[in-house]
């Protein structure tokens, strides 16, 4: 382990399930990038994060992916880097980076079930979280 994964803030953790779910296909697609990046440019969470940190974060969570039990232990760096309070902040960025290309993927959604499991969000208050992510991304 790194001793940047070591000393991963909270928003780093955030950022990692973000990036996890835009790569969990293989491909990281244009609107999920843009996503994050307006997601970091305009919570507050992320108010006085340093977007420097973003690279490195992007290298754990690729490093983890490479790794045959890597899904494992990149859900222990997240929780190391989380306050549990932020649990349900971190599904929801999850469920807004999924739906933002208009597109659901099998992958996608058994890494939301992962990060729902994993996080230990409560099955409706996941339901509610999943419902008003597809109502913000919804193409009228």
């Amino acid at each position: 382990m790194s001793d940047f994964e070591e000393n991963m803030t909270p928003q780093d953790g955030l950022i990692a399930v973000m990036m996890a779910v835009s790569a969990s296909d293989e491909r990281i697609r244009t609107p999920e990038l843009v996503t994050i990046e307006r997601i970091v440019n305009h919570l507050p969470a992320f108010a006085n994060y340093d977007q420097n940190r973003m690279p490195d974060v992007s290298s754990v969570v690729f490093d983890h992916f490479a790794e045959e039990d890597g899904l494992d232990s990149l859900f222990e760096t997240v929780r190391r880097a989380l306050p549990e309070r932020l649990y349900e902040t971190a599904y929801a960025l999850a469920c807004d980076v999924a739906v933002s290309d208009g597109r659901l993927g099998e992958i996608e959604l058994r890494l939301l079930e992962e990060i729902r499991y994993e996080l230990k969000i409560d099955r409706l208050h996941a339901a509610a979280i999943e419902r008003s992510a597809r109502a913000r991304h919804m193409i009228p």
